[in-house]
């Protein structure tokens, strides 16, 4: 085990005073190593309550930067951070928590193509992503290098915490969702939305259940599935069970190594089509030149921002309300990022529609490139 210094005893005082806890449980935090997927809502909590209990050893995935929408939740950030890589941020706010962690970052997707290897070296793995391939992927992963997955998951007001490991005895993540639900069919935090507190909550039990794992102490969520309604503040404890037949843990196991995820989430890539950016957009809107924009988002989302003269039909509504829009005019589509976007104008096309066009980088773009006047969320 590795031996605590003066500064770390006075550090680690709290722990060092419980009986059940004690110096060799903090010995066995400082000799762990830790890895978790996702430095957002959920990985800001994770990492900062692991890195002041005194892990050894954290890793840290994420390829995306600090946006405005972020800081609503995820507490590792603040204003100064936007437009940073999330992990250089990540890195100056955990180092400051704890001089003493020793920090991996890996600034990249946890992909079908690299998580064997990014998972090699740790002894836990931590989810703390918001999509389903990423989940499966993490949980396979766990399975095959016999090290436990302490999963999360919220959305608006809910969450759930468990703890994932065959090597144990108990179930994997593909035992309690042997498929994926249908693609939109559960919306991610980004389109449904999340209330800030909730992934600080469900995050802080997951860092808890490392804990735990890490010094043997307490009961971990083997087995079981923690569900949290913050609403009523209620807390129900379901019990799961190992599936016989599950293709990845189970007797006759016929997944042995990563597959395609998004494929087997029924995610597609986003359709080839005819774009246009912002500017582009922007320009010709400035010269008077007739055209429809058709906006594709939410209700809730075009009442936050929208862009003057634009129209909202819902992407989902497209194809039923498709008679309401032009033939004869450019029809200009934008959402969000350009995704949902792309899907209308490809089922605009599969109607016959030639004039349909996706805008790149929807709204997003649009505050950022033409008018700052629009809300960016």
């Amino acid at each position: 085990m590795s031996d605590l210094s003066t500064a770390e005893l006075q550090r680690y005082a709290r722990h060092l005073a419980i009986p059940e806890f004690g110096i060799e449980a903090q010995r066995k935090l400082k000799a762990a190593r830790v890895l978790c997927i996702g430095a957002g809502g959920l990985g800001s909590p994770i990492t900062m309550y692991l890195a002041a209990a005194g892990v050894g050893t954290l890793g840290l995935v994420d390829a995306d930067v600090v946006e405005v929408s972020n800081l609503q939740r995820q507490l590792l950030f603040g204003q100064s951070d936007l437009g940073r890589p999330k992990l250089e941020a990540a890195r100056d706010r955990l180092l400051g928590i704890n001089p003493h962690l020793t920090l991996h970052l890996h600034p990249e997707r946890f992909t079908a193509a690299n998580a064997m290897q990014l998972a090699a070296d740790y002894d836990v793995i931590i989810d703390g992503t918001d999509n389903f391939p990423t989940r499966y992927l993490s949980n396979d992963v766990a399975v095959w290098q016999k090290k436990p997955n302490v999963y999360g998951s919220i959305l608006r007001f809910e969450g759930q915490v468990g703890v994932f490991a065959p090597h144990l005895g108990a179930p994997c993540y593909r035992c309690m969702s042997p498929q994926p639900p249908a693609p939109g069919l559960v919306p991610s935090c980004a389109e449904g939305g999340v209330l800030g507190v909730l992934p600080g909550l469900i995050g802080t039990m997951q860092a808890l259940e490392a804990i735990k794992l890490i010094t043997g102490i307490g009961e971990p969520l083997l087995g079981k599935l923690l569900h949290v309604d913050t609403l009523g503040m209620r807390f129900r404890s379901f019990t799961l069970r190992r599936d016989p037949e599950c293709p990845v843990c189970g007797e006759k196991p016929t997944i042995t190594s990563p597959i395609d995820y998004e494929g087997f989430c029924g995610i597609k890539p986003t359709p080839k089509v005819n774009t246009i950016s912002v500017t582009e957009l922007h320009a010709l809107r400035q010269s008077g030149t007739p055209h429809f924009l058709l906006d594709v988002r939410e209700p809730d989302e075009y009442a936050t921002a929208r862009i003057e003269g634009s129209v909202l039909i819902p992407l989902a509504q497209v194809t039923a309300r498709a008679g309401e829009l032009p033939r004869d005019l450019p029809l200009y589509v934008h959402c969000k990022l350009g995704g949902r976007s792309a899907k209308a104008v490809a089922a605009l096309e599969e109607l016959g529609f030639t004039n349909a066009v996706n805008v790149t980088g929807g709204i997003t773009a649009w505050s950022d490139e033409v008018d700052a006047a629009v809300p960016r969320y």
